[in-house]
């Protein structure tokens, strides 16, 4: 499986229709979490996204300084439901941090996470910089990643 990392303008309308419509099933209705999706911030992210056999696998997107925090973050983690639980959500991530390293040129990204996945990005590296929050009904916590300095001049 290829992972595709593509900004806004490059998507196709069929790649930016299947990331909208995972995101809205996995967090509007399977999470019972009624809220906006089309945030805006999507104009200036890195979609992070892999298909497989034609079928949406996975998405997240990485978003520039300013845009959700001071550092470069990363959110909308989103596995498809026919393919958790096969290591799709750490292979991606994996991915999208060492993009955002030595691509980017990030040295920290900040992201906000589904408290019930803390260990999961605990197992990343990431450290809690928050006390637990609400997000839409679903309980947060900010969580923080140094990536050592390793990237781009």
């Amino acid at each position: 499986m290829d992972w595709m990392i593509k900004t806004f303008p490059k998507l196709t309308a069929r790649e930016l229709y299947d990331i909208l419509r995972m995101r809205s099933e996995i967090f509007v209705a399977e999470q019972k979490s009624p809220y906006n999706d089309v945030d805006g911030a999507d104009l200036s992210a890195w979609q992070v996204f892999a298909y497989d056999g034609g079928v949406l696998a996975a998405s997240m997107r990485v978003l520039p300084p300013g845009t959700a925090y001071d550092t470069f973050a990363m959110g909308r983690v989103a596995v498809g439901r026919a393919f958790r639980r096969r290591g799709f959500a750490r292979v991606m991530m994996e991915c999208a941090l060492r993009f955002a390293r030595e691509e980017l040129g990030a040295d920290v990204v900040t992201i906000g996470a589904q408290l019930y996945l803390t260990e999961f990005y605990r197992s990343l590296g990431f450290v809690e910089i928050s006390e637990p929050y609400d997000d839409a009904g679903v309980p947060h916590v900010d969580m923080r990643l140094e990536l050592g300095g390793a990237g781009r001049a």
